[in-house]
């Protein structure tokens, strides 16, 4: 099968400096697919310069009309879409964004078919490209930079003003200067996994779930907890993972016994709105509530994190929760406030290696699909418009391109 695949510039603001495929994963995917072509649309935001792909061969120009798909990261302005192409985008549109209402309007509009990394995914369901683990790996090194700044301990360098990860693990000692905290990270997902890679090469200790809550320490340590760690069912029945994840309504928290031994709360687990919150915000005001940082990974606002009121930026990923006010004020601005790190895009902090992490996914799971027959059904599972029309899979989105007044899928 013969297919010209066109890397397109991102056309958000702020721009996005991530690529699908890096210059080396292009030569690679040409090596291992003869009947592939790749054509780079030129950028002057990409993380990856025009000329690093000029320098391994690659074709870069401004025009990709004449490309069979079109591949970028984040949703792709309407202005630019080009009618009757194939489009893999994080359109962000399932659950009826309304930000995004507009867009797949357009989509449907243009006739083009529309094919979403999100819902790319095995025979098991489960997710096979992602971002996940980079934004775990900043996340966690957000939070002890946070931490670091509102103890005045030390000053890391911030994650996008490093070169790549290397460079930011030239970062790691500084850490040393920790005092003998404690640290929960909550998940075990590809985002907690970033998050612990992080934890375990800047040297800090791992302990178990029980040694954690009773014993103490004479250094810097961390837990890990899944779901059954801090969870428990309503009826006072055995825990049971997949009756949680499927009826997370019939579940309370438990991660109240955490509050009084917990310095730092790295949360990394996704959250159903169904399912109960890790703490509410009067438990901020608990004589024993101890946590006084927080890097909210996930970053759901109003979601399991109650002090997520908002997301913070990349510039400025830092604000405070006042547990006296409710409110929230100017980071580190007084000793007793909770700080909070809930950047919403981190892996763009690491793009060069978030691309890398990316294109190996891409070439690995998603390319032998999309070039071949797609007998498994990879491609037509993540694609929900083609024709001018919404696919069977993801018909619900009728009233959302039709009127704008339907409420978003949780």
């Amino acid at each position: 099968m013969s297919l010209t695949i066109g890397l397109i510039r991102e056309s958000k603001t702020p721009p996005d400096k991530r690529v699908p495929l890096t210059p080396k994963k292009c030569t690679e995917a040409l090596s291992l697919f003869p009947g592939l072509r790749l054509v780079v649309q030129s950028s002057a935001v990409r993380s990856y310069s025009d000329q690093e792909y000029r320098d391994l061969g690659l074709k870069v120009r401004d025009d990709v009309t004449d490309c069979d798909v079109l591949m970028g990261v984040k949703e792709v302005a309407i202005d630019q879409l080009i009618a009757g192409k194939t489009y893999f985008m994080f359109s962000h549109t399932v659950k009826k964004q309304p930000a995004n209402r507009k867009l797949l309007q357009a989509v449907l509009q243009k006739n083009i078919t529309l094919v979403d990394y999100e819902l790319l995914t095995n025979e098991r369901g489960e997710r096979i490209v992602a971002f996940g683990r980079y934004a775990g790996i900043v996340g966690a090194y957000n939070g002890l930079l946070t931490y670091g700044r509102k103890h005045g301990l030390y000053e890391l360098k911030p994650a996008y003003q490093c070169v790549d990860m290397d460079d930011m693990q030239e970062e790691f000692f500084k850490v040393k200067k920790l005092p003998p905290i404690k640290m929960v990270v909550t998940g075990s997902g590809r985002v907690a996994q970033g998050a612990l890679e992080v934890l375990d090469r800047m040297g800090i200790r791992r302990v178990s779930v029980y040694d954690y809550l009773y014993l103490d320490f004479n250094e810097p340590v961390y837990t890990q907890l899944r779901s059954s760690d801090y969870n428990r069912r309503r009826d006072g029945r055995v825990w049971d993972t997949q009756n949680f994840h499927q009826h997370p309504e019939e579940y309370e928290s438990t991660f109240g016994n955490f509050l009084p031994v917990t310095d730092l709360l790295i949360a990394c687990a996704y959250w159903h709105p169904a399912a109960p919150r890790l703490f509410e915000e009067a438990d901020t005001q608990r004589p024993d509530f101890r946590i006084n940082t927080i890097a909210d990974v996930t970053c759901d606002v109003n979601g399991s994190i109650p002090t997520t009121k908002r997301a913070s930026t990349i510039a400025e990923p830092a604000f405070d929760y006042n547990p006296a006010t409710g409110q929230l004020e100017p980071a580190y601005s007084q000793p007793e406030n909770v700080t909070e790190m809930a950047v919403d895009n981190l892996p763009c902090e690491l793009p060069r290696n978030a691309s890398r992490d990316f294109g190996r996914q891409l070439i690995d799971k998603v390319l032998p699909h999309l070039v071949g027959s797609d007998a498994e059904g990879v491609i037509a599972r993540a694609t929900i418009a083609k024709g001018g029309q919404l696919t069977e899979r993801y018909a619900y989105l009728a009233d959302y391109v039709a009127d704008g007044n339907a409420a978003p899928v949780a």
